[in-house]
């Protein structure tokens, strides 16, 4: 029996059908889905609800990157409390590093998050980030695209970004990019062409006066030399947990940033740019190089891979597979 052949037969039951079942389901429906996405991958039924998910967006996802020990999880805490006060729904993927020995996870993200379990507009997923240098799993991303379909926000705390670590840029509508005062870290973001990333950037800690003072100049400065679209500039806000400031202007930053994309018709090319690429990306890890330039003399149609993406990728991996076991024979 093929390893898809029993993925097939062990589908979880009962499982929703389609995306309406889904958001009708609440936390436990989302719940068993993000379970199925991380255990049964290639599964016809799965890969029709993410490709229906992925058509049928509602939420706006925020992705808050930066080295590890910015105030990344602080900041999810304080987002989640201040859209739940506006009456909207929250999803959250908290991604940890995954133990290079063992390929575990602590998944501490969770444990610093402070959610209501009785809320039902609350749902919070930690996730490892597996072998991904980039920061998000495949899992992960699918993720995302899951909830974005169920929830009005979605943000997604990144494992820490340094000089390789872009994956959000793949799943985010808004990049919200977090600099720790005295740390260095907008020079190291200058090295590693990271600036090019951020839609929002947040000196946080900003209670620590002057030394955060100098680190939001040398982000504007750095700002400079980044090449940007003409329709938005990039905001270099403060933010102090401590002192409890500058929140509001985070949360209303996001908001003009997402009305920007959609009144410039950004929004959808945004995202199928990202499709696209993870597309690229995950055939690149099952294929290499190679395989990828085979798929492009093919010229592909696009247009209709950005639209249902998991079943082309699931059409085109088995494709490569046979075609690699017919050369190897």
């Amino acid at each position: 029996m093929s390893g898809l052949t029993k993925i097939r037969r062990s589908w979880p039951a009962p499982a929703p059908a389609n995306l309406l079942e889904l958001r009708a389901g609440g936390k436990p429906a989302l719940a068993r889905m993000l379970s199925a996405i991380e255990s049964f991958e290639g599964h016809p039924n799965l890969i029709a609800l993410l490709d229906e998910a992925l058509q049928n967006p509602i939420g706006h996802v925020i992705a808050l990157t930066g080295p590890p020990g910015v105030g990344k999880s602080t900041l999810t805490n304080a987002m989640i409390a201040e859209y739940r006060s506006a009456d909207k729904s929250v999803g959250v993927i908290a991604v940890d590093p995954s133990s290079q020995l063992t390929g575990g996870s602590l998944l501490g993200d969770r444990t610093r998050l402070s959610t209501d379990p009785e809320d039902q507009k609350v749902f919070v997923r930690s996730m490892a980030a597996r072998d991904r240098l980039g920061g998000l799993s495949e899992h992960a991303i699918a993720a995302v695209i899951l909830m974005r379909a169920v929830m009005d926000r979605v943000i997604v705390e990144s494992v820490g970004i340094g000089q390789s670590e872009a994956d959000v840029a793949l799943v985010a509508d808004t990049c919200v990019l977090c600099i720790q005062p005295g740390s260095g870290d907008s020079l190291q973001f200058m090295k590693a062409g990271i600036m090019e990333l951020p839609d929002i950037i947040c000196v946080t800690k900003a209670d620590m006066g002057g030394v955060a003072s100098r680190a939001r100049a040398d982000v504007e400065g750095a700002m400079s030399l980044s090449a940007r679209g003409e329709d938005w500039k990039v905001p270099v806000l403060m933010l102090s947990a401590a002192q409890n400031t500058g929140l509001a202007d985070l949360i209303e930053a996001c908001g003009k940033h997402f009305a920007v994309l959609t009144s410039h018709d950004r929004l959808q090319a945004q995202r199928g740019a990202q499709v696209k690429a993870w597309l690229v990306d995950q055939l690149k890890v099952q294929f290499g190089a190679q395989g990828v330039a085979v798929l492009e003399s093919l010229s592909p149609e696009w247009d209709t891979a950005v639209v249902q993406p998991f079943a082309f990728k699931q059409e085109t991996s088995e494709h490569f597979a046979r075609f690699w076991q017919g050369f190897e024979g």
